[in-house]
């Protein structure tokens, strides 16, 4: 909820730079969008939470999850039987469903699967890409009526490495149907400049299938 916080208020205060720097993509608006989404039936712990040994699940190696829970675990990192009614009070291990299949070429990137959608009390939509521990870049679209503006964040974890790359061409393709029932889903390609060298323009596709949440 915390990380939710900060990626939506980051997305306030760059997006109107967003417009000014980025390429507009008139969005393609179609009744039933046609592919593959069963990714959104997959479904990840949250981070720090995996399945161990025994099939159930765990703390992952790292160091996230709560203090008091790695106090209730054996040599092999299984919980202990009389203690496995407090362990899972006290970790969270609710499904995530993922939201988003998609490839991408950025710096730090390995990969994400879930991506935050939220509609401004003004009608306006944010969504961006979480980041993960291996993936510090996040694509973020900003989606005002009819125009989608793109940018990629990268929170590089070299110091004064962070940058964001503007979109310079692209598409977006949704359902309007499910978007008027506040879901999105969406196929997509977009490139951005790579200000480091521009013969190889770094780009993010794929698709999204996500329930747009309200601020």
């Amino acid at each position: 909820m915390k990380f939710s916080f900060i990626i939506f208020a980051f997305i306030i205060l760059f997006s109107k730079s967003w417009g000014q720097a980025s390429k507009p993509i008139k969005i393609k608006w179609v009744n039933g969008l046609s592919g593959d989404f069963s990714f959104s039936k997959k479904w990840s712990y949250q981070l720090g939470v995996e399945r161990k040994k025994d099939g159930k699940a765990g703390c992952a190696d790292g160091g996230f999850c709560p203090e008091r829970c790695y106090k209730m675990l054996d040599s092999n990192g299984i919980v202990l039987k009389d203690s496995s009614r407090i362990f899972y009070q006290l970790l969270d291990t609710t499904h995530q469903f993922h939201n988003i299949k998609c490839e991408a070429r950025c710096y730090e990137w390995a990969g994400t699967d879930f991506m935050e959608v939220t509609r401004t009390k003004k009608g306006k939509i944010f969504c961006s890409t979480l980041i993960n521990e291996a993936t510090h870049c996040s694509l973020q679209l900003n989606i005002n009526s009819n125009i989608c503006t793109a940018a990629i964040r990268l929170n590089s974890i070299v110091q004064g490495g962070g940058a964001t790359y503007y979109c310079t061409s692209g598409f977006i393709t949704i359902d309007e149907q499910l978007w008027k029932k506040g879901k999105m889903k969406t196929k997509f390609n977009f490139i951005f400049k790579n200000k480091d060298d521009i013969q190889k323009p770094f780009y993010w596709k794929g698709k999204i299938f996500a329930k747009i949440k309200t601020a």
